[in-house]
């Protein structure tokens, strides 16, 4: 369950109480949650396409 996870904020989300901040919790996979509505749900990804993701150059 989501809850019973570890959380950290991304080191790109604003540093106000008021900005965006978005959350990830890494285990078997990958969730994403928006740290200001976190009961809003999140999003899944497998280890290997979130490493993808973070990995791919602009």
């Amino acid at each position: 369950m989501a809850e019973d996870r570890v959380w950290r904020k991304s080191s790109y989300s604003d540093a106000t109480e008021d900005g965006n901040c978005v959350e990830v919790s890494i285990a078997q996979d990958v969730l994403v949650r928006d740290s200001k509505n976190a009961d809003a749900g999140t999003l899944s990804f497998s280890a290997p396409a979130w490493r993808a993701f973070v990995q791919r150059q602009p």
